[in-house]
């Protein structure tokens, strides 16, 4: 059950961000808030998937992993529920909308950048957890712990205002760029992590 319910979550991580790339290319932005919010529910259950088995000399790194997860998944969650109720479905004055719509920067985006941030760190003591035997799960490791160094980034930029040309539309393409470059990062770790779950 334990290998299952994780190799669910993997499965899920690895749709979902097939979806996510999708709605960014034909320009779904309703979709792409909707596909979000399942994204951290399959990364937490892959999370503690990778916590359950680790080794007791890992386990530390495991279950701060799992925790981080957990803030990844709340704060995501809270972000992309508020864009697909409050701002789709209310009249909002222009100071809400700064402030809560995502596609305008504000407070929402950076709580999004902060849980993206945790996700990073969580990949990272996730990875740090693993003990890799064979070949694809030395490359999951390795994937892993070079995610987090978008922790840096995710954490650090909205503090140095460079988002605010969102709140007037100068957001451009090279948000969704850099959104797909993610993408194509983080899918390998989903389908990894699927197979990973599967061997006996």
């Amino acid at each position: 059950m334990n290998r299952l319910i994780a190799r669910i979550g993997a499965a899920i991580v690895t749709v979902t961000v097939l979806l996510f790339a999708l709605c960014m290319i034909v320009d779904f932005t309703f979709g792409s808030y909707l596909v979000c919010m399942f994204l951290p529910l399959g990364y937490l259950m892959t999370a503690v998937g990778f916590q359950q088995e680790s080794e007791q000399d890992r386990r530390v790194a495991a279950t701060v992993g799992v925790v981080l997860a957990a803030v990844y998944a709340t704060l995501i969650l809270l972000v992309y529920y508020a864009q697909t109720t409050t701002v789709r479905t209310e009249t909002l004055n222009e100071q809400a909308t700064t402030v809560l719509d995502y596609r305008r920067g504000g407070l929402l985006f950076n709580y999004d950048l902060l849980g993206y941030g945790m996700m990073a760190l969580s990949t990272f003591f996730i990875g740090l957890s693993m003990r890799a035997e064979r070949k694809a799960d030395k490359w999951l490791k390795a994937l892993l712990l070079i995610h987090g160094v978008f922790f840096l980034s995710c954490f650090v930029l909205p503090m140095t205002g460079m988002f605010g040309a969102m709140a007037d539309g100068g957001a451009g393409n090279g948000g969704t760029a850099a959104l797909l470059c993610w993408c194509a990062y983080f899918l390998p770790i989903g389908i990894l992590s699927f197979l990973h779950f599967r061997k006996a």
